[in-house]
């Protein structure tokens, strides 16, 4: 089991920035951590998984499970897989768009 305070230090500013937001918007999460990893959901384990966070050099994937599921205008979300989705947050100015927010409001529904 990883630890989510190593994982921040580690990815950084931005890291820091997008577990920030998701705590906003999902103040109520279960954080859980692997190696590379945040999880946030509403329980531990796979089942109750809303989204991921791992820092990768230049940016942050953030992963939204279900996410292949809603409808995103904006196209911000990358991947096909037939369930989740992602997308790369390579700059703090992308935090504060409506169209994420929105989406990441919809992965919590």
């Amino acid at each position: 089991m990883g630890d989510v305070d190593k994982i921040l230090e580690k990815g950084g500013a931005l890291t820091r920035q997008v577990h920030e937001l998701l705590l906003e918007l999902f103040p109520d999460a279960v954080l859980t951590a692997d190696d590379e990893n945040i999880g946030y959901g509403t329980t531990t384990g796979y089942k109750g998984l809303k989204f991921t966070v791992a820092p990768f050099s230049g940016y942050v994937r953030l992963g939204i499970a279900g996410g292949a599921a809603l409808d995103d205008p904006a196209n911000l979300m990358q991947g096909t897989g037939k369930v989740h989705r992602h997308l790369k947050v390579r700059s703090a100015g992308q935090l504060a768009d409506p169209a994420l927010r929105d989406l990441l409001a919809a992965a919590l529904e």
